[in-house]
């Protein structure tokens, strides 16, 4: 075996669709490991993965990976219409790199998963898939939108049943990592948040990652699943959401100002740990047209 220097091993990424968060990300979403997005509900998960799902359709040159993609969902029903909405705007943007006849969803393989264990069986049969898949673009991205929502109620609280679902967390992990590394994919997976009770930080008082706490919509939160699946992960990432009161001047007709109180909503995407990169933060919006990184 020779022996590497992993700093100076370039791996390839998958663009986000957004200069600004792939300037922060390094590029995008990297091959050959797994990535993960923890938020609360609505803050933008499920946005990012159909939004890297259609830019993994991009030629390498344009920070694609010239890729179809697999997208396994356990939240029901699948956002078919938000995935129309921004096929149309992607379609759009890149019109003069992808053909014109064709459609961007068509290459987004979507499958539906309703347990732990249907999860590791569609994992033994994606190997095959993915080496017998006559489709023009090879697929090379997963995703799993949501791991938490397959483990929320299926496992009760006992040792028994906790040592059952970190094996199956350790399962179901390194078949992804396998795939990723066999066919250079790249692997994203989301996953919730519960709300943290207590003085102390991370997950039973350790510390995971670059921020000791987590925040969003005014709580303190940390990523479900636990120490467990934090250790099945190569790169974790979090989206928070929250309201802020800002004052604005409203001029009357008559000359007179008065001030009031309006809310706005901020978006910030957060880097908790990753081999590759440094602390760091940047604020973010979603449109009609998809997510994308703001610049204050």
């Amino acid at each position: 075996m020779i022996p590497q220097n992993l700093l100076q091993l370039t791996t390839q990424k998958c663009t986000t669709g957004c200069p600004i968060l792939d300037r922060l990300l390094r590029g995008g979403i990297p091959c050959d490991s797994i990535t993960e997005i923890v938020a609360e509900s609505g803050s933008g998960k499920t946005q990012i993965c159909l939004q890297l799902s259609l830019h993994a359709q991009l030629a390498v040159s344009h920070g694609g990976l010239a890729a179809s993609s697999l997208y396994l969902h356990t939240e029901f029903p699948f956002p078919f219409r938000r995935l129309h909405q921004l096929s149309l705007s992607f379609g759009y943007s890149h019109a003069h790199h992808m053909p014109t006849s064709d459609n961007p969803c068509d290459r987004i393989f979507v499958q539906s998963v309703h347990s732990a264990d249907q999860l590791l069986e569609i994992m033994s049969k994606t190997e095959s898939f993915i080496e017998n898949s006559k489709t023009q673009l090879p697929v090379r991205l997963i995703v799993i939108d949501s791991i938490a929502a397959l483990f929320r109620s299926e496992f009760d609280n006992t040792p028994v049943e906790l040592k059952r679902r970190s094996s199956l967390f350790f399962k179901i992990s390194s078949k992804l990592k396998a795939l990723a590394k066999r066919f250079s994919l790249a692997v994203l997976v989301t996953n919730q948040v519960v709300d943290l009770v207590g003085p102390n930080e991370g997950i039973n008082g350790l510390r995971i990652g670059n921020l000791g706490c987590l925040y969003t919509s005014g709580r303190r939160v940390c990523p479900a699943l636990g120490l467990a699946w934090a250790n099945c992960v190569n790169s974790r990432l979090f989206l928070s959401r929250n309201e802020e009161a800002i004052r604005e001047e409203d001029e009357k007709l008559n000359g007179e100002n008065n001030d009031f109180l309006c809310k706005q909503r901020r978006r910030k995407l957060y880097v908790v740990f990753a081999p590759h990169l440094a602390e760091s933060s940047c604020e973010f919006v979603i449109t009609r047209e998809g997510l994308f990184g703001v610049e204050r």
